[in-house]
């Protein structure tokens, strides 16, 4: 399971966004160029994190984008989710009945583990601790 780029590109800039605060919008040129996020695929991955609720957009000569929540409101997981969907490991963690080696599979129980430790531990993380991470 990797995260995909654009994942990884949405997180880096909320991130930014983050680091930038609230008081002031920011241009997405200027988070593409500071991010080194190709500007058209930002501009998507902006729209997809403002329908998800994590992030405001205004248009015009004073517009940019803004957090739409505290930081330490908004977690990693939300941001990968609402660019990838929901984290899975392997199919078959989405439920019973959806494999059909279920019955005798020794290693569900450790992908339902490691999904929930994963999944666990992205939620728990949010922006306000990262941005005390050296940059």
């Amino acid at each position: 399971m990797q995260i995909t780029r654009q994942a990884d590109y949405a997180v880096r800039a909320v991130l930014h966004l983050a680091r930038a605060g609230n008081a002031e919008r920011s241009a997405t040129s200027f988070v593409a160029k500071e991010q080194n996020i190709p500007p058209s695929f930002l501009a998507k991955i902006i729209s997809q994190l403002s329908i998800a609720g994590l992030l405001h957009t205004s248009r015009g000569a004073r517009g940019g984008v803004t957090l739409a929540r505290d930081p330490k409101e908004i977690t990693l997981l939300e941001v990968i989710e609402a660019i990838d969907g929901p984290i899975q490991l392997n199919e078959c963690v989405q439920g019973e009945g959806v494999c059909s080696f279920e019955d005798n599979c020794p290693i569900r129980a450790v992908w339902c583990d490691a999904q929930d430790e994963l999944v666990t531990r992205l939620r728990k993380t949010n922006f306000a601790e990262l941005m005390v991470q050296p940059a």
